[in-house]
């Protein structure tokens, strides 16, 4: 083989070596590219969690504090307890009131029965004055016995009349003889007769007189007795008085027994899920004021990685998509999780749009000659997160690997 051909054939696959490697950078290149696009990637990422602020609902010197700061906390833990006498006496006190309640709801409910009872018996007493003084028989029976008796007078007084004429016409006619003595006996006995007879009489007409006048005074005082029970019923009436004043107020006392219990239990403050305690600067005998802030706890429940991607990766990321999140602390490890939400809007850039006012906007007149790009954040749920690994904004790395 002579050098020329040797030469020539080392040009040959200088050349085809030369593009064998310009295809492969532009194929490696696409292919990094393709891998940017479908599985976005970032380093502006944080760790994130819920966290609460425990604050007492009750005022007091706390006791007893049984955390400490960035201890590990389950459910139902007792995390501090607040001086419970105050509000146990409280309570106590409110209970007792209650029950001084129902005892005068008592006595006032048998007072009332007692009012209504004698209600009942002033309306018995009318009934039976009405029918005294609707009883008019008695009144006509002795009005009656009147009338009988002064017929009777007037009879009596007829007869005597006549037994007094005679005796009078035939005595002077004894002395005559034209009469005999035993005709004159029998007249005067006749007039002494028929005298006792109108004296029974008008005695029988005092009687029965003096009947109607007892019949007529004693309906008289039916009357006024109807008139006295009338007033007795009425004023028995008034005295009935209604529960519902005190009934009505049952519900403010029970409010106020549940409000000194809620209180009472609020002196024991329980952790309401698996947390970590955090920020804890209070220690015990310190006085818990209502609303202020005695610690801090991170819900360790759920961890999120809330990652800022540029808006051109957008399109590549939805919600339900897997990704992969590592942290600073073990870059070696990585952990699952699920992209949970995109956010839709961040703190608008006063270099670009001016200040937003209420009226319009205040644009600047002059802009950047280079434009970044606006990073939304992307929020990603980390499944089956360590207990102690976590922390929140703990710096992170979140790769996005698509469903």
């Amino acid at each position: 083989m002579t050098s020329d051909t040797a030469t020539k054939i080392g040009r040959v696959l200088g050349g085809v070596l030369s593009a064998a490697i310009v295809i492969g950078a532009v194929a490696l290149g696409l292919m990094v590219l393709y891998h940017v696009n479908s599985y976005p990637r970032t380093d502006d990422a944080e760790i994130l969690a819920n966290f609460i602020g425990i604050a007492p609902q009750v005022e007091g010197p706390i006791l007893r504090l049984n955390v400490r700061d960035n201890q590990s906390v389950k459910p139902g833990d007792l995390l501090y307890e607040i001086d419970d006498r105050p509000f146990r006496y409280a309570l106590e006190n409110a209970v007792s009131e209650q029950a001084a309640l129902e005892g005068q709801i008592s006595d006032e409910r048998r007072r009332i029965a007692a009012l209504v009872s004698a209600v009942s018996v002033s309306r018995a007493n009318i009934q039976g004055t009405e029918a005294d003084v609707t009883r008019s028989a008695a009144v006509d029976q002795a009005r009656a016995d009147v009338t009988n008796a002064e017929q009777g007078v007037s009879r009596v007084t007829a007869e005597w009349t006549y037994a007094n004429n005679n005796l009078h016409r035939i005595e002077p006619l004894l002395v005559k003889q034209f009469v005999t003595v035993d005709r004159v006996d029998r007249a005067r006995t006749s007039e002494v007769a028929q005298a006792q007879s109108l004296k029974q009489a008008e005695s029988q007409l005092r009687l029965a007189q003096a009947g109607l006048q007892s019949t007529l005074a004693q309906q008289e005082r039916s009357r006024a007795m109807l008139v006295q029970s009338n007033a007795q019923h009425e004023q028995a009436q008034n005295a009935v008085t209604t529960l519902e004043p005190l009934v009505n107020q049952r519900g403010a006392r029970a409010s106020a027994v549940e409000t000194a219990r809620y209180n009472l239990n609020n002196c024991r403050v329980y952790a309401p899920f698996t947390a970590r305690v955090t920020n804890l600067t209070i220690s015990e005998g310190a006085y818990a004021h209502i609303g202020q802030q005695v610690f801090t706890l991170i819900d360790a429940r759920t961890w999120w990685a809330v990652a800022n991607f540029r808006e051109g990766q957008l399109q590549h990321i939805a919600p339900g998509m897997r990704a992969e999140v590592y942290v600073m602390s073990k870059p070696d490890v990585h952990f699952t999780g699920v992209v949970d939400s995109i956010g839709f809007g961040v703190t608008p850039d006063a270099d670009v749009v001016g200040r937003l006012g209420t009226v319009l906007p205040d644009v600047q007149r002059t802009l950047n000659w280079v434009h970044l790009a606006t990073r939304y954040p992307v929020r990603v749920r980390v499944e089956n997160p360590p207990e102690d690994l976590f922390r929140v904004s703990e710096s992170a790395v979140v790769v996005i690997r698509g469903r």
